[in-house]
């Protein structure tokens, strides 16, 4: 069976390591996932891109899309990295985990958000007419659900690249839940 490596600094481009440097003096470390993504030459640069582009979405509600699809899509080192980052942006950890379960009883804005991000990954962006009438009279624009579909692509991105190359898990392990939800149109 092929095992794949985690880059060092030395073994990646001129580029990439300055990426890496950047990436250690504000994150204090170099993510497992951010150093595979430095094995190809441009791929770390153009995510990091797409990951810090001008939204209409806060950082937090960018946080509840990464944790409902990688809950969905079952991406342990996604729900390990954004469970760390969904408690740095103010969710506790009953809200993280709640959030991860498919709904959001503290917020009924992030709940209809969650519900939306949820139907559009299980069924490939199909949504239902409810769920996405919801998601509007929540105070969402059609700006706004642009953006959810950008951090979804971005997540499914690092959720599919993790599971291909299944590297260490390098933030404190996420909660294991029973079992992934799913939402059927």
């Amino acid at each position: 069976m092929r095992s794949f490596k985690v880059p060092t600094r030395e073994e990646v481009n001129e580029n990439n390591q300055a990426i890496f440097d950047k990436l250690q003096k504000g994150l204090g470390f170099v993510p497992n996932l951010y150093a595979y993504f430095a094995k190809n030459e441009t791929a770390l640069g153009d995510y990091l891109a797409l990951q810090n582009r001008k939204s209409t979405l806060k950082a937090k509600e960018r946080e509840v899309i990464n944790l409902i699809t990688s809950q969905i899509n079952d991406c342990h080192y996604c729900q390990s990295a954004h469970t760390v980052l969904g408690k740095m942006n103010g969710f506790t950890d009953d809200q993280v985990i709640e959030i991860r379960k498919g709904h959001a009883s503290f917020d009924s804005k992030i709940d209809a958000l969650v519900k939306f991000t949820a139907a559009i990954v299980s069924n490939k962006g199909i949504v239902d007419r409810e769920t996405r009438d919801a998601f509007f009279q929540a105070g969402y624009t059609e700006a706004s659900m642009i953006d959810v579909v950008m951090v979804v692509g971005d997540k499914i991105i690092s959720n599919y690249l993790f599971k291909l190359a299944g590297f260490e898990i390098d933030f404190p392990l996420a909660e294991e839940l029973e079992k992934i939800i799913t939402f059927k149109n």
